[in-house]
C-alpha cells in the first residue's frame, strides 16, 4: 500500500513539474531577422475576450520594429467595423532572447510572450501567457510574412495549441481580408 502511494505520488510529482515547464524559446533567435511585417494567420485562445470577438475578427497586419533598448514595438492593424485600428504594445525584452513581457494599460494584465517557432522568411509561432487577478489565459499566434501559409504550418499551429491545453472551439484560423492590410506597412 505504501508503495502504491509513493509511486502515485512520484507520478504526481512529475506532472506537475512537467505542467510547470517554461515553454521553448526558438533557439538562436535573431531578432534583426524576426523584424518587419507579419499577417495575423491564426489565434488560439481560452481568454474570455477571444470567445466572445472570435466571430468577427479577421486577418491583420503586425509591424514589428527594435527600439534602442532591444525590446521590439509591435504595431497590429485589423479590421473593426467600417475603419481600420492600431493597436501598438512594446515587448520588453528579458534576458533570454525570443522572450518577451509587458502589461497591457488597458487592462492591466501582465503577459509573457515567447517566439516559440520561427524560419523568419514564412512564419512565427508566439506563445502568449496572460495573467491578471486570479485568472491566467494562454494565448497561441501564427504569424506568416505573406496572407497564405502551407498546410503544414497550419497543422503545426493546431497542434501547438491542443498541447498547450487548448481546444478546437479555442481555434481560429482567421479569415482572409484585403481590409486594412495597407495600414502597418
Amino acid at each position: 500500500m505504501k508503495a502504491t502511494f509513493v509511486s502515485f505520488l512520484v507520478v504526481a510529482l512529475g506532472c506537475l513539474v512537467q505542467a510547470q515547464a517554461e515553454a521553448p524559446v526558438q533557439s538562436d533567435f535573431q531578432q534583426d531577422q524576426f523584424t518587419g511585417r507579419w499577417f495575423s494567420i491564426g489565434l488560439a485562445s481560452n481568454s474570455r475576450w477571444f470567445q466572445e470577438k472570435k466571430q468577427v475578427m479577421k486577418m491583420c497586419t503586425t509591424v514589428v520594429a527594435p527600439t534602442e533598448d532591444g525590446s521590439l514595438e509591435v504595431s497590429s492593424t485589423y479590421p473593426k467595423l467600417d475603419q481600420c485600428e492600431t493597436r501598438k504594445t512594446l515587448f520588453i525584452q528579458t534576458e533570454q532572447p525570443g522572450h518577451f513581457s509587458y502589461t497591457s494599460p488597458r487592462s492591466g494584465s501582465t503577459h509573457d510572450v515567447r517566439v516559440v517557432e520561427t524560419n523568419y522568411s514564412e512564419y512565427a509561432l508566439l506563445l502568449t501567457k496572460m495573467s491578471k487577478v486570479g485568472e491566467t489565459f494562454t494565448m497561441v499566434t501564427l504569424y506568416g510574412r505573406s496572407k497564405q501559409l502551407r498546410a503544414a504550418l497550419l497543422e503545426k499551429f493546431t497542434q501547438v495549441a491542443l498541447a498547450e491545453g487548448l481546444t478546437q472551439d479555442n481555434i481560429l484560423i482567421l479569415p482572409r481580408t484585403d481590409l486594412c492590410m495597407a495600414e502597418s506597412v
